[in-house]
């Protein structure tokens, strides 16, 4: 039998029965668990939290699991997903591969076969989607972790919101990321505020902040950081 490897999965069902039987099960079998009974709940907890990958549900009340698989991808997500539905026909299960969903299992299943399927997708996940620890755009320099930025070999000055602005588009790198996925967990930041944010960083990192060529304005979309990853 396959186990984890204290990977980090997100369960999102709104039957709390079927919750808490997944999460048992997985975190006998050595993987973090954590739970939420919506996409709501779901985005709450991605917002604040890292997950190797999401057990999603399909029939939700609200926003549907495959609406919410749509909208991660959307949005730059390259988390992988494991879809759960009692709907097993042919056109269900495009529907959800479609939405970004990497695998689709019908209910009712075994155990096993969730375990095998989660294994199976987080390891075709790790040998795609290496460790980044840095990136670089243009004479920048950015570590991950460390969140420090060099420019030319000189190190610049980063608050702490413009270092954690800066993570989220560097792990998105090349991809857009929504003004609201860049607010602080429970906050109620204003559009108008992310903009100034983004406003100083350009200055930062820029040659000229009018006209950026690393840090752009995606029209309807948000931010995106064009980087690549430092070997």
């Amino acid at each position: 039998m396959v186990r984890g490897q204290d990977q980090h999965v997100l369960i999102v069902d709104d039957d709390r029965r079927i919750r808490q039987l997944l999460a048992s099960y997985l975190s006998q079998n050595y993987y973090r668990v954590t739970q939420a009974g919506n996409a709501g709940e779901a985005r709450k907890a991605m917002a604040g939290l890292s997950f190797d990958a999401v057990v999603l549900d399909v029939m939700m009340p609200g926003e549907s699991g495959v609406s919410f698989a749509k909208t991660l991808r959307e949005e730059g997500s390259v988390v992988p997903v494991l879809m759960l539905s009692a709907l097993g026909e042919a056109q269900d299960r495009i529907s959800g591969l479609a939405a970004g969903s990497d695998d689709y299992l019908v209910k009712p299943f075994a155990p096993e076969e969730l375990l095998l399927r989660l294994h199976n997708l987080l390891k075709r996940n790790q040998a795609t989607a290496p460790s980044v620890k840095s990136v670089r755009f243009g004479d920048c320099v950015f570590g991950m972790e460390s969140g420090e930025l060099t420019q030319r070999g000189e190190r610049i000055h980063l608050t702490g919101r413009e270092k954690d602005i800066l993570r989220i588009l560097a792990a998105a790198r090349g991809q857009p990321v929504a003004r609201n996925l860049l607010q602080p967990q429970g906050a109620d930041e204003a559009a108008r505020a992310i903009d100034v944010q983004v406003t100083r960083l350009r200055q930062k990192i820029e040659d000229d902040p009018a006209a950026p060529l690393h840090l752009q304005t995606i029209r309807g979309l948000g931010y995106c950081l064009y980087a690549e990853p430092v070997e």
